[in-house]
């Protein structure tokens, strides 16, 4: 199964962030503008939270706060989990399930090194499973 490094050799591509004192609508627009569910929050260089479509939703909508004067800090998940670029791609399925989540904050060092989410999980898992129905096929079809 392909790791995480791989991966990210494979996949190059920016990691979206806020400011812990960002606020909500600066953080939906950008997750809008780039077409993604969530987005990390860094103070300077330090990871201190996530924030995802789904905090938005039951932490502002579902509790009448509004998204113009409410900040990030409040409403972003604080406690994240995190991989490193050794793992393996099935390995972060076992997490994201365990933990019902759909974004993987990749650190290398204590640095941000990428991000990887459930879609992406699902699909490597796809492509390896294909890969190994192929070879199947053809070693039993000689």
């Amino acid at each position: 199964m392909k790791t995480i490094k791989h991966f990210l050799t494979d996949y190059p591509r920016e990691v979206w962030t806020v400011s812990p004192g960002d606020t909500v609508i600066d953080a939906l627009k950008l997750m809008e503008q780039k077409n993604i569910g969530a987005v990390v929050v860094m103070r300077s260089d330090q990871l201190v939270g996530i924030l995802s479509e789904r905090d938005y939703a039951r932490k502002v909508v579902l509790k009448g706060k509004n998204s113009t004067g409410t900040r990030v800090s409040e409403i972003m998940t604080g406690k994240v989990i995190t991989i490193s670029a050794e793992y393996k791609i099935d390995e972060c399925m076992q997490i994201m399930s365990e933990h019902h989540i759909r974004h993987l904050p990749i650190l290398a060092q204590n640095k941000m090194v990428g991000i990887i989410s459930m879609r992406d999980v699902v699909k490597e898992m796809i492509k390896a499973q294909q890969k190994m129905i192929d070879e199947l096929q053809k070693y039993i079809s000689g």
